[in-house]
């Protein structure tokens, strides 16, 4: 029989190796609730309150019949593709290693209901909070681009069609030289050129054929599954670019897709 040691919090998983460790650790029986999340996600701050008031309805106990994991998924980007993690807060339930339900969005009972259905109710009667409606803010005039709806996080460029004139490759965008010294003026101006130098521009961590993380190399697999001739600009060769496009198209990650000049998203949202 399991010994109880107190009641369950969120243990946050700093690395890889980190999620490795913990779950090889895990018996069978015992059920893992892996938390995707964003700090700059706005609905993700409501889903941590409530990951945390539901794991304090579970006791602790050794061995675990319960574990909740919480993961930064631009930080720890290789778990996060091993999932396949397309938008944020993203609830994963898994056991023995299989994956057995997850949840997205920041309905608690929904999440409630799939861990009590995986692991047993909670033997505390600690309560939720309501599940909220969440909705993005209106557009500002001033807003740059407006994002289309999107549905599951990713960039809809279905209905894009590539014309005769654009690139047959994917080209690599750059002066070849850092930016440093620029004046704000001047890198906006820089920047306004870049999103507009090939029909379709991915801006990205790494190459196509050398992606630095998960959802850059998501993204690359799904312009080539599309069939969508692009550029793209890395932004681990430049700092300026990489901190100004944040600004620029008041986006905070990467990848950034660019359609005509214009933002449609990316992977990690």
């Amino acid at each position: 029989m399991a010994a109880q040691t107190g009641t369950c919090t969120v243990h946050p998983i700093a690395s890889e190796g980190d999620f490795d460790s913990h779950a090889a650790a895990l018996p069978p029986t015992c059920l893992a609730v892996i938390y995707f999340h964003a700090p700059w996600a706005e609905p993700c701050k409501q889903m941590s309150t409530i990951l945390s008031t539901l794991a304090a309805t579970y006791p602790a106990t050794q061995p675990p019949q319960i574990t909740f994991l919480s993961l930064d998924a631009e930080e720890v980007s290789d778990v996060s593709e091993r999932y396949d993690v397309t938008q944020v807060p993203l609830v994963v339930l898994q056991k023995d290693g299989q994956v057995v339900e997850a949840v997205t969005g920041t309905d608690a009972a929904r999440v409630r209901n799939a861990v009590e259905k995986h692991a047993g109710s909670a033997s505390t009667g600690a309560g939720l909070p309501p599940a909220q409606k969440v909705t993005k803010p209106a557009p500002s005039p001033n807003d740059p681009v407006a994002p289309p709806p999107q549905t599951n996080g990713a960039a809809d460029l279905s209905k894009y069609t590539p014309s005769a004139t654009d690139p047959t490759t994917a080209p690599q965008y750059s002066s070849g030289e850092q930016a440093a010294g620029m004046s704000k003026e001047e890198l906006n101006a820089r920047l306004a050129e870049l999103v507009k130098a090939a029909p379709v521009m991915l801006f990205m961590k790494g190459t196509p054929s050398a992606p630095q993380c998960g959802f850059s190399r998501q993204t690359v697999s799904m312009l080539r599954e599309k069939g969508v001739r692009y550029g793209f600009f890395n932004i681990l060769a430049d700092d300026e670019v990489r901190q100004g496009l944040k600004e620029f198209s008041d986006w905070p990650t990467f990848p950034q897709v660019y359609v005509g000049g214009e933002l449609v998203g990316g992977l990690d949202i």
